[in-house]
């Protein structure tokens, strides 16, 4: 037997859909506005996870040109029959009351090869699943959104078959749930066990009051009828518990027959444990079925569990220490992303400079069209960060740099530009909820040269350093509140998660560079 600390897959990586095909499993994840959409995440151990594909990797799969923060890829499902991986999933394009949701379909026969091009499904709603039923038929489930005043905004959970061959759905949408009084109902998931057809949900929105929800019935299409102890798992009257806003779902059978639940959570730290700098993780928890038939925490009750055994000899994952070097012809690393687009040619090149990753400044940071930016996620609450860079710029509106990110509206910026007086210099540009500041005195730089910069953070602090020589290290201003970087921090609706990276911008539009030698990152 191993043990599987959680969260099994720390820092941004919510909405888990879990599969096993024969020893291998698979966790697939929402990725929001990152570019690729959707990580899959393999194992054999249920411990130790690494991802193996970016499905959703080309901008005809994936179109998130201009989606607000927080939107595009909502709540992957992932499933396997007859030889053919399947993912359904959400691009969400805009995400307030009136929400634009459109659901679609991708296939591969191998989970790294190159998924299918899209097959348009609907928008009725969100968080979509596929359903591969027993005897050979398909159902499309989805959650629907209702804008309309004095209306149950998540209205209920709907039910259509899927027609294969067609490439559509068909026949009557009929709603098969309405939720709890809990509320909030999204993120449903099916499965036929024995007699009943379990329906598993998330309710009480993402925050601190997020529930898991099941329901059953003898007919697919109901009436289901609900968990008498509902909820099956939740941290939402549990403030010492250490996974908060534990919900959204799914379930997966062991080849020795035991059950195990994969959840959406967060670690929530500094005053009150009120703010998740790791954004909503996924961890895993033991699970079985009572007497009555209903799915229960093996060693019972319903809070999450921050341990659980698994039937593997597996040991501790290791911290993670990366160096992202670059080199033409060189394979992507896949724990790299960009926002809503790939980096075309006139973004980036390996082979301008071989040795360095040459990035050509596009938009500002609050643009939500076409950033020049490279990060990957925290998922450590001590970490170090570090990128060596060479950039000459000669206006103020160019700069290139280490950025410490969340979305458009919150980020601190370490970041190269020009200064009509002191020329080449550094500084900080913070935004915190869409306010802008300078909050340190600008450092001048030598005009030409390479520049080595680092952030080291450490829970709620994080401190930006620089240096001319690689070896020895100045922290520029003062340590900063890295509480910041965190979803609870943002003024609107936020669900991803902080990010480190390296980007550059020219908002003159003359597409300035800067050639980056290495990114680092270091856990503690």
């Amino acid at each position: 037997m191993g043990i599987a600390h959680n969260p099994i897959l720390k820092g941004f990586n919510p909405d888990p859909s879990i599969l096993r095909v024969g020893d291998d499993y698979y966790i697939a994840t929402s990725t929001f506005e990152w570019f690729p959409g959707v990580q899959i995440h393999h194992s054999r151990d249920l411990v130790n996870w690494k991802v193996v594909a970016q499905p959703l990797n080309r901008r005809s799969q994936l179109d998130m040109v201009g989606v607000p923060d927080s939107g595009g890829v909502w709540a992957p499902c992932l499933s396997f029959c007859n030889g053919t991986f399947y993912l359904v999933y959400t691009n969400s394009l805009t995400k307030d009351c009136l929400k634009d949701t459109h659901n679609y379909l991708v296939t591969c026969d191998t989970i790294d090869g190159e998924w299918s091009e899209p097959i348009y499904i609907n928008s009725y709603g969100f968080d979509p699943s596929l359903f591969h039923d027993t005897d050979g038929r398909k159902w499309f489930v989805t959650m629907e959104t209702d804008f309309r005043e004095g209306h149950n905004r998540f209205s209920g959970i709907l039910l259509e078959e899927y027609d294969e061959t067609q490439k559509k759905c068909v026949g009557p949408v009929k709603k098969i749930f309405l939720g709890s009084d809990i509320g909030k109902t999204e993120g449903p998931h099916l499965y036929h066990i024995g007699d009943y057809y379990y329906l598993i949900v998330a309710e009480g929105g993402t925050e601190l009051g997020h529930a898991v929800t099941v329901a059953r019935s003898k007919q697919i299409d109901g009436p289901y009828e609900l968990d008498p102890e509902n909820p099956m798992l939740t941290s939402r009257d549990k403030p010492s518990a250490m996974l908060q806003r534990a919900g959204h779902a799914s379930i997966v059978q062991a080849q020795n027959g035991e059950w195990f639940m994969v959840h959406l959570c967060g670690r929530p730290i500094g005053p009150d444990r009120g703010y998740c700098v790791l954004g909503r993780e996924t961890a895993l928890q033991s699970i079985c079925f009572d007497e009555d038939g209903w799915i229960r925490l093996t060693d019972g009750g319903n809070e999450p569990f921050e341990s659980v055994k698994v039937p593997f000899k597996a040991s501790m994952p290791k911290p993670i220490h990366k160096r992202y070097t670059f080199a033409p012809g060189k394979p992507w690393d896949m724990d790299l992303q960009t926002l809503r687009r790939p980096l075309e040619d006139d973004m980036m090149s390996l082979t301008a400079r071989p040795g360095y990753m040459r990035l050509y400044g596009k938009e500002s940071l609050l643009s939500k069209f076409k950033q020049t930016l490279v990060a990957r996620r925290q998922q450590s609450f001590v970490f170090e960060a570090s990128a060596a860079v060479e950039f000459e710029p000669d206006y103020f509106k160019q700069m290139a740099g280490l950025v410490y990110y969340y979305n458009t509206t919150q980020y601190y910026y370490l970041r190269i530009s020009h200064d009509e007086n002191l020329g080449k210099m550094l500084a900080i540009l913070s935004c915190d909820n869409g306010e802008y500041s300078e909050p340190f005195a600008y450092v001048k730089l030598p005009e030409s040269g390479k520049v080595w910069l680092k952030m080291e953070a450490d829970y709620e602090l994080v401190r930006f350093l620089y240096s001319l020589d690689g070896i020895t290290y100045t922290q520029y201003g003062n340590d900063c509140d890295a509480l910041r970087i965190s979803d609870e921090h943002i003024d609107t609706s936020a669900f991803t998660g902080a990010f480190i990276g390296i980007c550059v911008q020219d908002m003159s539009g003359f597409s300035k560079y800067a050639d980056f030698e290495y990114f680092e990152y270091i856990e503690k």
